[in-house]
Formats: structure tokens, C-alpha cells, sequence
């Protein structure tokens, strides 16, 4: 079973991207960690779980903002890298085609055209106004905050939401 982790019982470093090296309080320390939310969804900071080359749970970090802020940035930056959603901070287009709703939208990796065929089941709107969503072909994008989009593009996919 592993340890849960709290605030300066560990430093973390980046290596490699989506890895980290952990020095914890008591000296040991182990390279190439892959972290993983253990609550993907609704635990964006809590409850990241530190795993070995084998896939076994080193530790579970209870909340990355009670990190140092150099292994919260380590952590936080490759966390970035395995769950890399598209975040949409405009849609600039919306339009119905063959039953499903396409968005043409800009987002954080650039301008991309959205097929949503359900949008009951692909469209979440979660509690703290972010909203996930899942397009024909599973790519995900997320809207961090529906109340910091412009008027235009809540206009345009209000009916979906």
C-alpha cells in the first residue's frame, strides 16, 4: 500500500518531460516516477499518484499545492504533459450537420473544427464550470472556466451545453 505524501516530505525534479526524480524526507530517492490522477476528472492538484517503471504506486501526493513551489512546478508541468486536453478559450463558429453540431473553435493548441454527434453523453458540464468535452473521433477539449468565455461564444453553444 503507499504512502501518502504531504507538502515538504518530498522534492520533486523534472526528467524527461512527463517523469520525475523524488528525494523524500528521508533520504531515499527514486528516478523516472510517472505521475497519475488518481481522480482525473475532479482532482486536478489531489491525489496524484507517483508510479515506478513497473506500475506500482510509489506514493500518493495528497494535494500538489502543498508542494515546494520547484517540485510543484515539476509535477504540475508534467502532469501538463500527460493529460494534454486542448483547453477552448473561443468558439467561433457553431453548426448543425447530419444530426451532430460542429464548433469551430480556438484553443490553446491552435483553431480546431469539433463533431460532436451526443451531445447528452459527450458534453460534461462539471460543478465548477468547467466543461469537458469528446468529439466523434475521442479527442477531449476542455473549457476551463464557461463564465470567462465571451458572449459570442456562449451564444453559439448554449443549445449544447
Amino acid at each position: 500500500m503507499p504512502n501518502y505524501i504531504e507538502g515538504t516530505e518530498i522534492k520533486l525534479r523534472l526528467r524527461d518531460r512527463i517523469f520525475v526524480d523524488a528525494e523524500f524526507y528521508d533520504g531515499a530517492k527514486m528516478e523516472a516516477l510517472e505521475p497519475h490522477r488518481l481522480f482525473p476528472v475532479s482532482g486536478l492538484t489531489r491525489y496524484i499518484s507517483l508510479m515506478d517503471a513497473e506500475g506500482n504506486a510509489v506514493c500518493i501526493i495528497k494535494n500538489i499545492d502543498d508542494l515546494l513551489p520547484e517540485s510543484r512546478d515539476a509535477i504540475a508541468s508534467a502532469l501538463g504533459d500527460i493529460y494534454m486536453i486542448p483547453k477552448i478559450t473561443k468558439v467561433l463558429n457553431w453548426e448543425g450537420k447530419n444530426g451532430a453540431h460542429v464548433w469551430t473553435a480556438e484553443t490553446s493548441r491552435g483553431v480546431a473544427v469539433i463533431e460532436i454527434t451526443d451531445s447528452f453523453n459527450n458534453i460534461k458540464r462539471l460543478y465548477d464550470d468547467r466543461v469537458l468535452i469528446k468529439d466523434s473521433s475521442d479527442n477531449r477539449y476542455e473549457i476551463p472556466d464557461l463564465k470567462k468565455l465571451d458572449s459570442r461564444s456562449l451564444r453559439l453553444i448554449m443549445p449544447d451545453i
